[in-house]
């Protein structure tokens, strides 16, 4: 069983090219609605929009454009850009319905990306490349896949004169992937009309292919763990290199990253996710499907835990994950170390207090909690 990247929204609205999802067998022939696609993900993809030297907001521009250019009226696409973030403008577009009783549906996605080290990339991360039936690039999956497919559904719906019954909405953001400045909070916050709905469709949930590549499942995500960063820190008094001390702020810092990537939280059940792997018990390998059968009567088995929880998103599923993503440590090649740090990114449960997360992590760091 392999895991899809599709997202919920881009199967609800059936895209016609799905970022990341290996193809069995290339298609015979190419639609021109399928190139016309490629080409509007590929002009996204290929825009950098990483918080340090990229821009949203002419990411944003360029999708208008399009809109624009489908027939969509001036009034009806709009780039909001903030004070103070000239660089991180949001796109928002309506697209009318029949009944100005039903409230509209909003279509959100974010533009931005993380930050891309060429130095670290095969390819230049922001050329869209296909290889055997993959797509490379930052980007290509989270989230610009469902941003294009966004604003491709609303081309087409344009101009196939397609009239919906409820007003459809669109906003794609900057933001997500750092903490300056977050689009949606935004208009939320100061440009409400534009976003007010009754509903909102958005970037989460997961899906299965079979060894096929034959879709077996598409999932919708039932709710979200808590981001949370905590800073690691170990201070020494220093010294010369050349007289080495047993306290080394590099040496202790790392044993308590070891002492985290150690440790696993425990496994905890919500009713959403008890009825996941309820349910998937019919549509998994019978390896699998025995170990959720089990991890279901017993949350604590350790056999059927180290079936299920070797697929790294189901192990997500099941507890609170911290991991080091970061590490800063030492001034000088011939000095000891004064200080080290490292980022300790956690997602923690909903339910789990973060308090509960941050003592844990300070006691495997080798530090008790006050």
């Amino acid at each position: 069983m392999k895991r899809s990247v599709w997202m919920m929204t881009a199967a609800l609205l059936a895209a016609p090219v799905l970022a990341n999802a290996q193809v069995a067998e290339p298609p015979k022939t190419v639609r021109p609605d399928q190139l016309a696609f490629r080409d509007l993900y590929k002009e996204l993809v290929e825009i950098n929009t990483t918080l340090s030297v990229g821009s949203c907001t002419q990411a944003a521009e360029a999708m208008g454009a399009r809109l624009k250019a489908a027939g969509f009226p001036a009034e009806d696409v709009k780039v909001v850009v903030a004070d103070g973030h000239p660089k991180e403008g949001s796109l928002v577009a309506i697209l009318h319905g029949t009944d100005p009783k039903s409230k509209p549906i909003l279509l959100l996605a974010h533009i931005d990306v993380v930050e891309a080290n060429r130095a670290d990339w095969t390819r230049d991360p922001f050329k869209l490349v296909e290889e055997n039936g993959y797509f490379f690039g930052r980007g290509t999956s989270d989230d610009k896949a469902q941003a294009a497919i966004w604003v491709d559904s609303l081309v087409r719906l344009k101009q196939a004169g397609f009239k919906p019954r409820r007003d459809i909405k669109m906003a794609l953001t900057c933001g997500e992937e750092s903490e300056a400045y977050n689009g949606i909070e935004d208009l939320v916050k100061n440009h409400r009309p534009l976003v007010d709905a009754e509903f909102a469709l958005n970037e989460g949930a997961d899906g299965l292919l079979d060894e096929h590549d034959k879709p077996v499942v598409l999932e919708v995500q039932g709710g979200e763990k808590v981001y949370q960063d905590f800073t690691l820190t170990v201070t020494n008094p220093g010294g010369h290199s050349s007289r080495p001390v047993p306290a080394n702020a590099i040496y202790q810092l790392s044993a308590g990253l070891d002492r985290i990537g150690a440790y696993g939280f425990p496994p905890r059940f919500n009713d959403a996710t008890r009825g996941y792997f309820t349910k998937m018990q019919a549509r998994v390998p019978a390896e699998q499907a025995a170990a959720m059968k089990a991890l279901v009567a017993d949350i604590n088995d350790p056999a059927a835990l180290k079936v299920v929880t070797a697929d790294p998103m189901w192990n997500s599923m099941l507890r609170t994950t911290c991991v080091a993503t970061m590490v800063s440590a030492g001034h000088a090649p011939n000095a000891l170390p004064q200080r080290a740090t490292a980022n300790v990114n956690c997602r923690i449960l909903p339910g789990t207090p973060v308090e509960e997360v941050r003592a844990k992590l300070a006691e495997l760091a080798g530090r008790p909690s006050p």
